[in-house]
């Protein structure tokens, strides 16, 4: 992970040596030795520091996943026996913080898709004389408020090289988690329907 070899680490070591003849920069000296075994912990140190980095951010999150999950409440009803891949995991985290609310189709849409989903939106209303036309449905006073989530029959997550990982499942599949999360956050007024297309 580290951009830089022991033997990158070794070399700013020596250069930090002061000159003279004690001071031998033989490769197969002592002195070289003790450095090379000083520059594997401090390549290491570095590492380890990158890995913090890189962990502590939710889109890459691993060892602070479970810190992220438990400062935002997670796993919560609509994530528990769906979400098992630490793909998934830290997709469900990064949609909690960025998630800021609203209420137009684009956002919802924009939900699912944080989620790894795929839908579009189909909106209703009323059926109005002098707008409605022939073959349009006859939709009463409830229509204008809901909406229809149409989706794949089952969105089927895949593992994929470079961003599963170990003890992650090969496929998993399901749609329990768009359907909680999008009627949670749906508008109290609304109605929420969902259709799945195969």
């Amino acid at each position: 992970m580290s951009r830089y070899s022991v033997s990158d680490y070794t070399g700013a070591l020596q250069a930090l040596m002061p000159t003279g003849l004690v001071w031998s920069r033989r490769n197969d000296g002592v002195q070289s030795a003790v450095l090379r075994a000083l520059a594997k912990s401090y390549q290491q140190t570095d590492e380890d520091a990158i890995n913090l980095l890189i962990g502590a951010f939710p889109g890459t999150a691993t060892t602070l996943l479970t810190e992220w999950e438990n400062t935002l409440g997670l796993p919560d009803l609509c994530s528990i026996g769906e979400i098992d891949s630490i793909a998934q995991r830290q997709r469900n985290v990064v949609s909690r913080l960025t998630d800021v609310g609203g209420l137009s189709k684009d956002y919802f849409i924009q939900v699912a898709v944080s989620m790894g989903y795929t839908i579009t939106i189909t909106l209703f209303r009323q059926a109005v004389a002098g707008m409605s036309v022939c073959g349009d449905a006859i939709n009463g006073e409830d229509w204008p408020f809901a909406w229809l989530v149409n989706a794949p029959e089952t969105t089927i997550n895949y593992a994929q090289s470079g961003l599963t990982y170990c003890g992650d499942p090969l496929r998993a599949w399901g749609n329990k988690q768009l359907e909680c999360r999008l009627t949670a956050i749906c508008p109290s007024h609304t109605i929420v329907l969902f259709g799945y297309v195969s």
